[in-house]
């Protein structure tokens, strides 16, 4: 009977058992479903993050503890909450409508899914005033959780995968246009020298048969040869991440397991290869290795710079490295099998030459374009400092690269500053976006006024007040302009935080008020003086034709400047930054309510474990101290190279300043608020502007104005007519578009229409009179 018992007993745990596998494996498969399932309202010990308890705001659930058990142990997850007005939603209906990383409209709490807490509070920052806006990861997610595009990126030319599709298309023949055939040229060339030394014929055969492969490589492998036995036409290789699934979604009732031992035989030695013993190895390297090696070099560099094809690069790479340096009788060549179904290890394998995508391609979290782009630096540098008298390069040529070398240097600082702020409090965050947020424009402008200083030239006052009046106009119609209309054709309207806007718009106007109240000073003070005045006709009734007339307050009053104009410039400097400091504790403090975004302190602290970060602090803060520095040089030699740009060149001095000197130090922004527009979220877009307009009149104006206090570089903050009526046209512009909340492609169109027109207005201008 006992025996029965425990026969019944045993099976109906193998019941259970089998019903567990069952369960897990559908709830691993279809989480959503799972949600529905339970659609009971969490206690506040369940939610992942919750914001401020505000009576019309509701609180935003997500699935419990419990449930999370059935999503085959995911790492946790941080959750953000902004409010947008309406009804509050479901976190995890949210995040799976519209995506993992994208801040929703139309709801009282946008919800945005972090993978860890060091990036949530990234995205937090992202919505705090005065910090600079940045679209990248500042920890790295592991391979085997992204997406296959990602991991086909990162590929190391190593699996071979079932084939899709056939090889023949345009990227492959245009690598052969490019690259193969003067690859494979060399190697037919090296192939009878190494026949002709007679020990090296191995070799020969090896350049032969890499010949016929680099003039189309795609759908073949190289491997090694055992030693033994010839390697199995498939090695079946699990996915990644498959071992840590079966792991999680694992049952928690099963049956104890039964002990088996099987006997597993020895794998007998490898034999270590000799082929470094050899002579012919020495010819090798002495006759067609270098060569071969300048070759593989070079394209690895070329298609390197050209960032689509990469795989060419690694291609190339793993055979300078790897296979060259092989004995030749263990490479092996094949066409791989179209018909098998499996993924198998070999030393090459490589089905296509370009891919679109590789734009998105990182290394250390540093986009490629901006790791290629350090190479320009260099280039920049070198030029700038050892040809000084201009025989090789002129100063066109000088000021191009040097100008071009910023947008590498602004987007790192701005990972700087993104990855210290996400892994400080709010203090350290708010200081070194404060002191770093302006370094690279603050760097063109006093090394402009340090060189009109020198050259005891105007002129340059003039076009950086030219720069600081681009930086307002772009930051304030092209930025939010041109994110309207992208992110308009993509998802028709958008909506956006109106009360948080509005604040930005209300900094704006006092702002304005406070930069240009010295020049609405001296048009009523002062005397306008004009520096040639004729009669063309000749009679004395005709009003006289003056030209280069500008308001001169030293003609009304010796001491008006000293006694009225500098006491109101010194007390503007003190307000504005008086103004910003209110501004970050109005929004970040007694009214945080408006952005509304915290971070859960239960469940935050479980993802410490599950990333990896890009920049440590101090690797970040010594990233930022070196491009600040090379920034200072770029600067530099931009600033002495534009000169024969203001004296021979037809183009006016206004138009430089508003748009080279202003909008290149931004492209790296313009890109963050591009895609923060792509992905719904006009929001951060309109205020990656904002932020950097309010940041040019409250920090980076007053700084200037004491950095001319102590080193008197004759920095007066009067502003010619040009720059004050567009300025004030444009904020006006932009606070009407900002009133409703809403905004489409019409509304970025008029932004950018009216941004152009002024663009023309500045070209079409005559030059400053001290130019």
């Amino acid at each position: 009977m006992s025996q029965k018992r425990s026969l019944l007993m045993s099976g109906d745990v193998e019941n259970l058992r089998r019903r567990s596998v069952a369960e897990s494996a559908e709830n691993c498969t279809d989480p959503e479903h799972h949600h529905h399932q339970y659609p009971r309202r969490l206690s506040h010990s369940d939610r992942l993050c919750v914001g401020p308890h505000i009576p019309e705001i509701g609180i935003v659930e997500t699935s419990s503890p419990d449930a999370a058990h059935h999503f085959c142990h995911q790492a946790p997850k941080c959750f953000l909450t902004v409010p947008r007005g309406g009804h509050a939603t479901s976190a995890w209906s949210t995040s799976s409508r519209y995506g993992d990383d994208g801040w929703h409209e139309g709801t009282t709490k946008a919800t945005v899914r972090a993978e860890n807490e060091v990036e949530a509070h990234k995205e937090a920052n992202n919505y705090k005033f005065g910090f600079k806006k940045w679209k990248g990861n500042v920890t790295e997610k592991p391979l085997e959780d992204q997406s296959d595009m990602v991991k086909e990126l990162h590929s190391d030319l190593s699996l071979v995968k079932p084939q899709k599709g056939s090889v023949v298309n345009f990227g492959n023949i245009v690598y052969v246009c490019l690259f193969g055939w003067w690859i494979s040229l060399i190697y037919f060339l090296i192939c009878p020298v190494m026949f002709l030394t007679i020990c090296g014929a191995p070799y020969g055969k090896l350049c032969w048969k890499m010949a016929l492969y680099f003039i189309w490589p795609f759908g073949k492998l190289v491997e090694k040869a055992h030693d033994l036995v010839k390697p199995p036409k498939c090695e079946v290789i699990p996915e990644v991440g498959d071992t840590e699934d079966n792991k999680n979604c694992a049952p928690l009732l099963v049956s104890s397991p039964i002990t088996v031992e099987i006997p597993v035989p020895e794998l007998p030695a490898k034999k270590k290869s000799k082929h470094w013993c050899r002579f012919s190895t020495y010819i090798w390297l002495l006759l067609g290795y270098p060569v071969l090696a300048v070759v593989h070099s070079l394209v690895c560099v070329v298609s390197w710079l050209l960032v689509f094809t990469i795989p060419v690069a690694k291609m190339n790479a793993r055979t300078l490295s790897t296979i060259l340096l092989m004995a030749p009788e263990d490479i092996h060549v094949y066409r791989v099998d179209q018909t098998s179904g499996c993924k198998t290890r070999v030393v090459l394998c490589c089905y296509q030459a370009f891919n679109v995508f590789y734009y998105k391609y990182t290394v250390q979290g540093v986009n490629i374009f901006g790791l290629n782009l350090l190479l320009m630096v260099l280039v920049t540098l070198v030029i700038g400092y050892t040809d000084v008298e201009h025989h090789y390069f002129s100063a066109e040529t000088k000021f191009a690269t040097a100008i071009t070398s910023i947008i590498p240097l602004s987007y790192y600082i701005g990972m700087g500053i993104a990855s210290i702020s996400a892994q400080s409090n709010f203090a350290l965050g708010a200081v070194v976006n404060a002191t770093f947020g302006s370094i690279t424009e603050l760097t063109f402008y006093v090394t402009a006024l340090l060189q009109g200083r020198r050259t005891a030239s105007k002129c340059y006052e003039e076009v950086v007040k030219a720069a600081l009046t681009g930086t307002l106009l772009g930051c304030i119609l092209f930025i939010p302009g041109v994110c309207m209309i992208i992110g308009g054709i993509k998802h028709s309207e958008q909506q956006f935080n109106s009360r948080s806007a509005g604040v930005s718009s209300a900094l704006l106007f006092i702002s304005i008020g406070g930069v240009f109240a010295p020049t609405l000073f001296s048009k009523t003070f002062g005397n306008l003086v004009c520096e040639n005045c004729s009669n063309v006709s000749g009679n004395s009734t005709v009003p006289l034709t003056c030209k280069g007339c500008h308001y001169d307050l030293s003609q009304t009053d010796p001491h008006l400047i000293p006694s009225h104009i500098q006491p109101l410039v010194y007390t503007v400097s003190v307000l504005l930054p008086a103004a910003y400091v209110i501004g970050l504790i109005f929004t970040l403090k007694t009214h945080s309510h408006i952005y509304d975004i915290q971070i859960s302190d239960e469940h935050g602290g479980h993802a410490h474990g599950h990333h990896v970060l890009h920049w440590s602090r101090w690797r970040a803060l010594a990233v930022l101290i070196v491009a600040t520095v090379l920034m200072a040089c770029c600067a530099d030699l931009s600033t002495t190279n534009i000169e024969p740009m203001l004296t021979n060149y037809s183009i006016s001095q206004y138009f430089i300043g508003v748009t080279v000197m202003a909008m290149v130090p931004e492209l790296p922004e313009i890109v963050n608020g591009i895609q923060f527009a792509l992905q719904n979220n006009i929001s951060l877009s309109l205020e990656v502007g904002s932020c950097i307009a309010v940041q040019v009149c409250m920090i980076q104006i007053p700084l200037l104005i004491l950095f001319d206090l102590f080193f008197d570089v004759g920095f007066v903050l009067v502003f010619s007519d040009i720059h004050l009526w567009a300025s004030i046209l444009s904020v006006i512009l932009v606070n009407y578009i900002f009133m409703d909340g809403k905004c489409d492609y019409f509304q970025g169109t008029a932004l950018v229409v009216v941004y152009l027109i002024l663009l023309a207005l500045y070209f079409f201008a005559p030059s400053p009179y001290a130019c």
